[in-house]
């Protein structure tokens, strides 16, 4: 905490403490930099579900930009805060939104329709009971990273039969962005006592960074999985532009759907 100023919250109750100096600018903001770069994550996750109900694609893409928008909030929440209880708001959507994601990725190709999605629904349940009860740190972590790794073989499947530059573009864009949030995220980690003590004069922000790097990562991903759902569809998808920088996917129904 910075000298001077007190905290609205209390005393710091998350399991971790970022490496932001906390309560700098605001005694009701823990970490302004960790709060605000949850930001582009939600105007970016609106923007792809005002698309997707537009063209009324099929609704987990609906719930899945929700879902961004739902971890940014509890992403906000935690770090303005550092309390548990809004850990546990930014931690267990992360694991649900990652069980969604493989829904996404894998339900195409599963024979038993109903048989996937309630055994992640009970996952999700059996899991946020159990992060609330034991306050998983390590093991959330090593968890998420498994969930993720889950994902990256079907997204790259995805990329080597899509043909379109545009859509392979997007899937490039999200491996970059992942790469670099990642590489964001372990330097605030490895070096926060080196920054802290002094040695290294200046604070990257390393997580607030991940925050914005991953909010683009999302929708990256998100936009790639929409055009290869509409190609699964046969709707003759078209990545276009919105204001020139946000790629979005364009559909055309056949008209008996």
């Amino acid at each position: 905490m910075a000298d001077g100023v007190s905290s609205f919250w209390g005393p710091v109750t998350s399991t971790y403490d970022w490496c932001e100096t906390n309560y700098v600018y605001s005694p009701y903001v823990a970490e302004i930099f960790n709060t605000l770069s949850n930001v582009p994550c939600i105007l970016l996750a609106l923007i792809g579900l005002v698309n997707s109900l537009s063209q009324r694609f099929e609704k987990r893409f609906s719930v899945l930009h929700l879902s961004n928008m739902i971890l940014s909030i509890g992403s906000i929440l935690y770090h303005a805060t550092l309390q548990q209880l809004q850990q546990q708001a930014d931690e267990t959507p992360m694991v649900w939104e990652m069980l969604l994601y493989i829904y996404i990725l894998y339900s195409p190709d599963w024979h038993y329709q109903s048989t996937m999605p309630t055994f992640l629904f009970l996952y999700g349940a059996v899991f946020a009971v159990a992060h609330s009860l034991f306050h998983f740190n390590t093991l959330f972590k090593v968890h998420y990273a498994l969930l993720c790794l889950l994902c990256i073989p079907r997204m790259y499947k995805y990329y080597i039969h899509t043909e379109e530059r545009s859509a392979k573009r997007i899937a490039k864009l999200y491996l970059a962005t992942l790469v670099a949030a990642t590489s964001f995220w372990l330097v605030d980690r490895l070096l926060c006592k080196k920054i802290s003590t002094g040695w290294w004069p200046y604070d990257l922000q390393g997580h607030a960074v991940w925050h914005f790097l991953m909010g683009f990562n999302s929708y990256f991903a998100n936009t790639f999985l929409m055009y290869c759902r509409a190609r699964q569809r046969g709707w003759d998808p078209k990545v276009k532009y919105f204001l020139s920088l946000f790629p979005y996917v364009k559909i055309e129904k056949p008209k008996q759907q």
